[in-house]
């Protein structure tokens, strides 16, 4: 059974690899592997596709292989244009704020906010579905990943 500190520890590996990424964007050969080693630790993709909509996607908005997520984290795929590279940017922090868990035995559902914190300090909201699985090694991944910048008019 998944326990909600499970889901914690998840989300604050998730941000971590976050920051770690765009500490390593100077060096690309070694910022991609640990992406690459970041998105088989924490994503569910050796089990066939995840459901991966991140924030700043519009033409190709569903990422559902590697290839999509490694795009929007480092950007440099021709067949993803509009990547600039979301993690590289680089953040400083990444902060979960869960407005609710939901844990069904063996899935887990989070919703709420996460706030992703620049090198001057600001820091920008986004809000967040993830859905976790536990793994043969008891371990989490993502197997749902959707997020969208808050509604403005």
């Amino acid at each position: 059974m998944i326990k909600i500190e499970d889901v914690e520890k998840a989300q604050n590996q998730w941000g971590s690899g976050i920051v770690k990424i765009g500490q390593l964007k100077d060096s690309f050969k070694e910022c991609r592997m640990y992406t690459l080693d970041f998105i088989n630790n924490m994503y569910n993709f050796e089990n066939g596709s995840v459901q991966f909509k991140p924030t700043k996607a519009a033409e190709k908005q569903f990422r559902n292989d590697i290839q999509g997520a490694l795009s929007y984290f480092i950007g440099s795929d021709s067949d993803y244009s509009e990547d600039g590279g979301f993690a590289i940017n680089p953040w400083t922090q990444v902060e979960f704020q869960n407005d609710s868990i939901n844990i069904y035995e063996s899935m887990a559902l989070a919703m709420g906010n996460y706030f992703f914190t620049d090198l001057k300090g600001n820091k920008t909201k986004v809000e967040y579905t993830f859905a976790y699985v536990k793994n043969d090694s008891e371990e989490l991944k993502i197997i749902l990943h959707h997020s969208s910048l808050p509604f403005s008019n």
